[in-house]
């Protein structure tokens, strides 16, 4: 329960910090600078650290459960603990089926430079790929308050 804790803390601080900072910071860049960031901060993120929140939080949140429904962990933080799995897993399809083909879109235009219209690229992205952020900042913080009231439980 403390490392589904702490790996879905991450991520809902990732989402969070992309919501209140990092795109509201973009909104005021020009059109190429705003791309190229984000291009080159989805080729960063794939990184160890990031796979380890993003699929640890999958991973022990599930483990969690499943401990708890066999009784070994006491049944009395179960209902929490699948509310968390479900919002968590609620996050993922929304980076799987929005966020992610928005990058990968991204990347596909091709290097700034060559872009031939830089604020049609950015407008077919940034809206859709904030609101979907938003919702994945809700959905592991939701995710987050769940277990800490599991572990209160516990």
């Amino acid at each position: 329960m403390i490392a589904a804790t702490i790996t879905i803390g991450w991520m809902s601080g990732l989402f969070y910090g992309f919501s209140v900072s990092v795109m509201p910071g973009l909104r005021v860049a020009a059109d190429r600078t705003a791309i190229e960031t984000m291009q080159r901060i989805n080729v960063a993120i794939l990184n160890g650290w990031f796979l380890l929140g993003y699929i640890g939080a999958l991973v022990f949140s599930a483990a969690a459960v499943a401990l708890h429904a066999t009784g070994s962990g006491g049944r009395d933080s179960l209902g929490p603990l699948i509310g968390a799995l479900v919002a968590y897993l609620a996050a993922m399809g929304v980076t799987a089926r929005i966020n992610i083909p928005l990058n990968n879109a991204l990347e596909q235009a091709g290097p700034v430079e060559r872009i031939a219209d830089p604020a049609a690229v950015r407008r077919a992205f940034e809206a859709p790929w904030v609101r979907a952020n938003v919702w994945r900042a809700v959905l592991c913080t939701v995710s987050l308050g769940l277990l800490a009231w599991a572990l209160v439980l516990h």
